[in-house]
């Protein structure tokens, strides 16, 4: 038996607050555990920890990232979250299109 159970990217924001309604809101996300600055939040097979650490406290050398989650059916969830999907600002979704790289993405944008 294998003794990795798997990746959870480690999220930093700069307001817990948004990114836990981003997630749990739009994206359907369940938080399961939150204290203070720090949440683990998951849908189905997928989770990310969430840290919320404002200007000077950031970790030197960090930077925006953007994270994949594979689905076996994008179009399925892009009609379940289209509803709340159109309450994000113009620009903040794109999608579903077929990438030249036989990818077929759904791009969301955090607020």
């Amino acid at each position: 038996m294998s003794n990795f159970i798997q990746i959870t990217p480690f999220m930093l924001v700069e307001d817990i607050e948004a990114a836990l309604t981003f997630f749990t809101d739009i994206l359907g996300f369940k938080a399961l555990f939150r204290e203070g600055n720090y949440a683990y939040i998951h849908r189905e097979t997928v989770g990310f920890r969430i840290l919320e650490q404002k200007g000077e406290e950031r970790v030197p050398g960090t930077r925006r990232y953007a994270y994949y989650i594979d689905v076996h059916d994008v179009d399925q969830l892009y009609t379940e979250l289209k509803p709340k999907l159109d309450t994000l600002p113009k620009g903040n979704v794109h999608g579903p299109v077929n990438q030249e790289y036989r990818q077929r993405e759904l791009l969301v944008l955090a607020r």
